[in-house]
């Protein structure tokens, strides 16, 4: 059962080298707007939001629309490498190397106003800000991410991450990250006991990042030597894994293979944190035993019923939507599977119904595409096809979906998932093969992402 970080071998050094080479040139590839197509202009663009997408923009937009008044609103002093949560999590990383300073990356024409936007006007053309500012814009650009929802799980509290009460989450912040992992290492220095982990009910940002703690906490429960002493169950409630099923069966093998209980059709509910206890609203057919809370689902009925389980450590995940001022405005989706998001023409970024407002990263509505990757490419997208509506030209450029997940199987170990809409595979490497783990993708994801990242922030790719 236990697994063993590999030995790099002479082929994955040869491979790094070749990534390093790919990673170099990645700019060009991505099709980068050339300064003959800048567009001068003395629009007033507002970004709602300072996280990797409001950024990239600002950046961009910096370059190709010189005379253009930039505003960016964001409260957040610090950015943070959200891709970096789930290594320090995992007690790879120090939480120091997830953080700068927001006013790091910002071009030093744009006028950041420190406030988040509480209120979007888009009959006005205009948005209130916390700080009580109203702005007008002649363009917008959404880039406000998503809303953690804690609080529609009853008892559950961020502050009772790190209290000794066995309670962890990756999401909640880069202080609560850390503390997660300190809640691991008191659950296997206790030498036995259970370990829930979860999905939420709605989509949600790097959807791998919930395998990924399941496997780097299997990872230190094997090098504890005592892993039998411990049972490890995950908890879905669609009865899915992961949203290509290639690598949905994958985690399911795996799951087996390294003795992970599952339980379909479980959504986590309440936490009873003094008592350590967890409740979950359960779909199915009710076969089996309470006292395992296992049962089999089957055939078209699901009645639906409370289970209560016991827990040493529970990794929580929220669900999560748009922020409430997007889900209170006019540009929220009014119906369909993405109510919860911001509305936007998922291939030019548009919104439908109000042209001169676009997204960019967590806070649309899509099948997938909430990872730093997901943004890298919007980027490109949005800024063709703003200069491009600027000049009344058809929107020329069409995101295909793309977003990229190095889903962790253990500690030393990973798979470079890369795929658009209808889950078709999008491999930009040819020498990493996208169905096999593999230490080189660790090393990518270890050393090599968080670079990339830093350039995208500063729109050079």
């Amino acid at each position: 059962m236990t697994r063993k970080t590999p030995h790099p071998d002479s082929k994955s050094r040869r491979d790094l080298l070749k990534l390093g080479l790919a990673s170099a040139v990645a700019g060009p590839a991505l099709g980068l707007i050339p300064d003959a197509l800048a567009q001068q202009t003395n629009a007033h663009i507002v970004i709602s939001g300072a996280g990797a997408g409001g950024i990239a923009m600002a950046n961009r937009f910096t370059r190709s629309l010189p005379g253009a008044r930039i505003t960016i609103i964001d409260s957040r002093e610090d950015h943070h490498y959200q891709p970096g949560w789930t290594l320090v999590a995992s007690a790879v990383w120090n939480k120091k190397k997830t953080l700068s300073k927001t006013a790091e990356w910002l071009p030093p024409s744009v006028n950041w106003v420190r406030g988040m936007v509480t209120e979007y006007d888009p009959d006005n053309n205009q948005v209130t800000v916390s700080n009580g500012e109203t702005l007008k814009y002649d363009y917008l650009i959404v880039a406000c991410g998503l809303q953690l929802r804690y609080e529609r799980i009853e008892g559950m509290d961020t502050r009772l991450i790190g209290q000794g009460k066995g309670i962890g989450s990756v999401y909640a912040g880069i202080n609560e990250a850390e503390a997660t992992s300190v809640e691991i290492d008191r659950w296997i220095a206790s030498g036995r006991g259970t370990g829930l982990f979860n999905l939420p009910p709605s989509a949600l940002k790097c959807a791998g990042a919930p395998l990924k703690m399941t496997f780097t906490t299997l990872s230190r429960l094997e090098n504890s030597g005592k892993r039998d002493q411990f049972n490890v169950e995950f908890m879905t409630p669609s009865g899915g894994l992961f949203g290509v099923p290639f690598y949905n069966d994958f985690v399911k093998q795996r799951f087996t293979e390294q003795g992970v209980i599952r339980n379909d059709f479980w959504t986590l509910t309440g936490i009873d944190a003094d008592a350590k206890k967890a409740t979950y609203k359960v779909k199915g057919e009710r076969t089996g035993t309470a006292t395992s809370g296992h049962y089999t689902v089957g055939g078209d009925h699901h009645d639906s019923w409370e289970e209560t389980r016991d827990y040493d450590f529970i990794h929580v995940v929220p669900p999560m939507t748009a922020p409430e001022s997007i889900l209170n405005s006019p540009l929220r989706f009014s119906e369909g599977p993405f109510v919860d998001w911001m509305e936007v023409d998922r291939e030019t970024l548009q919104n439908p119904n109000y042209p001169n407002v676009w997204g960019i990263g967590d806070v649309m509505g899509m099948p997938s595409n909430k990872t730093a990757a997901s943004v890298k490419m919007q980027a490109n997208v949005l800024e063709q096809n703003f200069l491009a509506y600027l000049q009344d030209r058809p929107l020329p450029a069409r995101h295909n979906g793309y977003t990229s997940c190095p889903l962790i199987t253990s500690i030393g170990k990973a798979m470079l998932v890369e795929f658009g809409w209808d889950s078709k595979l999008l491999p930009s490497f040819s020498f990493i093969d996208p169905k096999e783990e593999s230490w080189t993708v660790w090393v990518m994801k270890e050393r090599m992402l968080r670079p990339a990242y830093y350039a995208m922030l500063e729109g050079k790719i």
